[in-house]
């Protein structure tokens, strides 16, 4: 039998029972659509939080400490060093001090950080408004601030960006005993904020790191390097740690929320697993009963000189093209269900003054898989009532009423 005849055969069912097939693949469809729903509603959720809290600089960056050696200490020479470790594409300091920031005649107390420009990146600073300054003389006196921290001044976002505000560095250095000899240094320009980052939980600014050289003799904080690849990350990291620095990676962060989220996934598509072992259990049973119905016909067609293969083969393909049907089916279910669930979601998050979002992230690769995987159903849930169908005697099927 050809081919053609086969899928012939095996797509009458859409004119024969057509209620009984709709209703299989809607079955089949509503599985596949959970598991697409439940298993892009995890990966949406890991784009969103993961690329709220990273760049892909970030990502080959690797932070740099003394940790709580006191005898270590990060300097010019420390970081010349860095530098000239093979994979090593650039490195970017940090000094962080404490400072007094006064506002009208209101002064608090937070923590200052003096960095360039390319520490944002490399640190995947994101901001919620304005712009970042520049390593330019001009932009000298321009500063980033946290939300946080405009609340200890009782600023609006909107306001902040029009107030000039003085700050007072506190710096510490050894004086050669025991004792840490503590000044204060006030300089004589005001600073405007140009960028808000988003933050609730810590008040900090970062101020131009030309800002350091009006300080004494002041160590670096912490120093971010960017290695040129991946594959340089724990080599780089290595050679680091043998100098006696401690270092720290946001990639291993990142590694450990992605293994989270895989079991998240897993667990999500587990639920989706249970509706579609329902909806396989209907097409078993759908495929059994037409099989029962039709036992007179196979008996016809092998009195015709249908063998048993074609007999299998005509069964196997039908459920196959419910199976993939239903597949198609679940997909468009599990885009159009997100669609809505993520609209509305958007809606009530405007109502409540928050920002939209995107909930739901779908890879292609996965669409493939699970039609894939809808196809194999089909093919698993058939072959029991197709082998059955082949073994049908040709004299008992004729008989069959």
């Amino acid at each position: 039998m050809l081919v053609i005849d086969i899928f012939r055969l095996a797509t009458r069912m859409f004119r024969t029972n057509r209620s009984r097939t709709l209703l299989t693949i809607l079955g089949i469809s509503v599985g596949i659509g959970a598991i697409l729903f439940l298993v892009s509603l995890g990966y949406g959720l890991q784009e969103l939080i993961l690329n709220k809290i990273t760049t892909s600089e970030a990502l080959l960056s690797l932070d740099v400490t003394t940790g709580d050696v006191a005898t270590l200490q990060l300097d010019d020479e420390s970081a010349k060093k860095i530098k000239s470790i093979p994979g090593v594409e650039k490195i970017s300091p940090l000094i962080s001090l404490q400072a007094q920031i006064s506002l009208d005649n209101i002064s608090s107390e937070l923590a200052a950080n003096f960095v360039k420009r390319d520490y944002f990146q490399l640190d995947g600073t994101l901001l919620k408004k304005g712009e970042f300054f520049s390593d330019n003389i001009s932009d000298v006196n321009k500063i980033i601030i946290t939300s946080s921290a405009l609340k200890l001044f009782a600023l609006n976002e909107d306001e902040a960006f029009n107030e000039a505000i003085a700050f007072t560095f506190f710096t510490e250095k050894d004086s050669g005993g025991e004792d840490i000899v503590r000044d204060f240094v006030v300089p004589e320009k005001e600073y405007k904020i140009i960028g808000i980052i988003e933050e609730e939980s810590s008040n900090y600014v970062y101020l131009p790191f030309a800002n350091s050289e009006e300080l004494e003799e002041v160590k670096f904080s912490k120093i971010k390097v960017k290695v040129d690849r991946e594959e340089n990350l724990d080599i780089t990291r290595e050679a680091i740690i043998e100098q006696g620095f401690l270092v720290s990676a946001l990639s291993d962060i990142i590694e450990q929320a992605n293994q989270i989220f895989k079991i998240v996934q897993i667990i999500l598509a587990c639920f989706g697993i249970v509706a579609l072992a329902v909806s396989a259990i209907g097409m078993f049973n759908t495929m059994t009963i037409a099989l029962l119905e039709r036992t007179q016909e196979i008996g016809i067609m092998k009195a015709l000189g249908a063998t048993s293969l074609d007999i299998w083969n005509m069964f196997l393909a039908e459920s196959v093209v419910i199976g993939f049907m239903g597949g198609l089916g679940g997909i468009i279910l599990g885009l159009l269900g997100g669609r809505i669930f993520n609209y509305a979601i958007n809606i009530l998050a405007g109502a409540l003054g928050g920002e939209k979002i995107d909930l739901f992230y779908t890879p292609f690769w996965f669409i493939f898989l699970i039609i894939s995987f809808s196809t194999f159903v089909g093919f698993i849930t058939g072959f029991y009532p197709a082998q059955r169908a082949a073994k049908i005697n040709v004299l008992e099927a004729l008989r069959y009423k």
